[in-house]
């Protein structure tokens, strides 16, 4: 797989994951415990997830350029 291709899925899903924890934690500061029918910490894990792809993608292009 291309470097640069790998390289904007991994900034992609970072933002993504970070966007959709934070949309968690603001809508759990105002005491609710569901989104529509997901309850939030489905929603957090979810992000963090994404979050956790993007740093596994990332690194996969760090070690493809150290050419290991």
């Amino acid at each position: 797989m291309n470097g640069g291709l790998l390289l904007w899925i991994g900034r992609g899903l970072g933002i993504l994951g970070m966007l959709v924890c934070g949309a968690a934690v603001i809508v759990r500061l105002t005491g609710q415990y569901f989104v529509g029918t997901y309850q939030l910490g489905t929603l957090f894990l979810s992000g963090t997830a994404a979050m956790i792809g993007g740093c596994f993608c990332l690194l996969w292009v760090l070690v493809r350029r150290s050419g290991r």
